[in-house]
């Protein structure tokens, strides 16, 4: 028997990243009670516009920008704390009250300098094999965590043993620095004196993200549980080794709270009516000059954290059948659908045709091997443009006939109904159906 009265919704991802999650979740936390980060870093970016101010957010939840909700950062993050206390301040001084409503799991691991300098070292080495990280120490930070050294935030309580944790940790990474052929030079001291300038900030908002999490549902509030990237970069599920550093999938968000699957009640998908992925790694239905370009700039397709160009190619939904399989979808949520209005003709992947495999075929599915998937040709249907702006578009029944229709399809080839459509940057421009 299900030990919870209240709603649990996951909000995840279900391309490469970049979909605007954090609109999605700026618009549902207005009637939900609780809004929880479950996994990555400040390599996350979502940007949220509230009467026409723009907020980038890369740590702190996006209810934030409700008064009264309460946000948490579950054991899952990796939570750099100068980013994250500068974030807060950021927002302070914008008018954003974040006092007793912002809370960090005592057992989210702590992403420090070293991180950074072993990130941008590896990268730096891998050349051409380059995965197309943000610098940002993500992979170190969860690297670390595997490894069972990491430095979490239950372990400031105790300056003595952190100093020893610090110290062996520092040595270990100058160690692989100097493989690496880097020249920086760790200095431990200041490494424990940065995580001592944030310690009593840290156990001021340290909480049982779990427990409190499970009391909230027991009480009837709504959770929403947030997350960063796409499914396509999950560890385990996305284009490996193109991927980020943690569980971005349903499954990650039930680790990272700290939460048993049958607390979920909703998975809610969000996607772009096109695709975009940044860095390295394969995009199927990338598209060419100087398409490229058209898509980027009508889309304005440029990282919130890094500010690089994203990739762009057509909506793709073999990815998102995938997306829909592993994460368990219960609804999509479709963003830029207005970035669509200027198109005479829109093409829609339905599936990849391979030539050289076995008498040749169509793959219906993912595949895992980055080999097979690079000799993939995307299979199109073309669908006729609206040439109408949607921007002014509030119900299903406003948007044109031919955008009702291209959605549907979507709905058809993904097996996964649409609940909500994006048409531009504003709360009021995400529209229910």
């Amino acid at each position: 028997m299900r030990p919870a009265e209240g709603t649990c919704q996951v909000v995840l991802g279900a391309q490469w990243g970049d979909e605007g999650k954090g609109k999605i979740v700026d618009v549902l936390a207005e009637r939900a009670d609780v809004v929880a980060r479950y996994q990555g870093g400040a390599n996350a970016g979502h940007t949220v516009v509230v009467d026409g101010e723009e907020f980038v957010l890369h740590q702190v939840p996006s209810g934030i920008l409700h008064p009264g909700k309460q946000c948490l950062l579950g054991n899952g993050v990796v939570l750099d704390p100068e980013a994250f206390f500068g974030e807060l301040d950021m927002l302070e001084a914008r008018g954003v009250d974040t006092a007793g409503r912002v809370w960090i799991s005592n057992r989210a691991h702590l992403l420090l300098p070293y991180h950074k300098a072993l990130d941008k070292a590896a990268e730096g080495n891998r050349g051409q094999a380059a995965i197309g990280t943000t610098g940002r120490g993500i992979g170190p930070a969860y690297e670390d965590k595997i490894a069972r050294i990491g430095i979490r935030v239950a372990d400031v309580l105790d300056p003595d043993r952190l100093r020893e944790r610090v110290d062996a940790n520092v040595e270990i990474k100058q160690g692989w620095l100097e493989r690496l052929g880097s020249d920086e030079r760790l200095d431990s001291q200041q490494v424990f004196d940065l995580i001592m300038r944030f310690r009593d900030q840290l156990v001021e908002r340290a909480t049982d993200v779990s427990q409190r999490v499970a009391r909230d549902l027991a009480a009837g509030h709504w959770v929403l549980l947030e997350g960063a990237q796409g499914s396509q970069l999950d560890i385990d599920h996305g284009t490996y080794p193109f991927v980020t550093s943690s569980s971005t999938t349903a499954g990650g968000a039930a680790t990272g709270i700290g939460l048993g699957p049958k607390y979920i009640d909703q998975i809610l998908g969000v996607v772009k009516a096109y695709t975009t992925r940044v860095g390295n790694g394969p995009l199927p239905t990338e598209v060419e000059s100087p398409m490229q370009e058209v898509l980027r700039e009508a889309g304005d397709e440029y990282g919130a954290t890094t500010g690089r160009a994203r990739r762009c190619g057509w909506f793709d939904a073999v990815v998102v059948r995938y997306a829909a399989r592993v994460n368990s979808l219960t609804e999509l949520a479709v963003t830029k659908l207005d970035v669509l209005d200027g198109f005479d003709s829109i093409p829609l992947c339905t599936g990849y045709h391979v030539a050289d495999i076995d008498g040749g075929g169509e793959l219906a599915e993912f595949p895992a091997n980055l080999a097979l998937l690079d000799r993939c040709d995307p299979v199109y249907e073309e669908h006729p443009g609206w040439r109408t702006p949607t921007g002014e578009a509030r119900t299903w029944s406003d948007l044109p006939a031919q955008a009702r229709q291209y959605l549907e399809r979507i709905e058809a080839l993904v097996g996964v109904p649409i609940t909500y459509v994006s048409v531009g940057q504003a709360r009021k421009q995400v529209l229910k159906r």
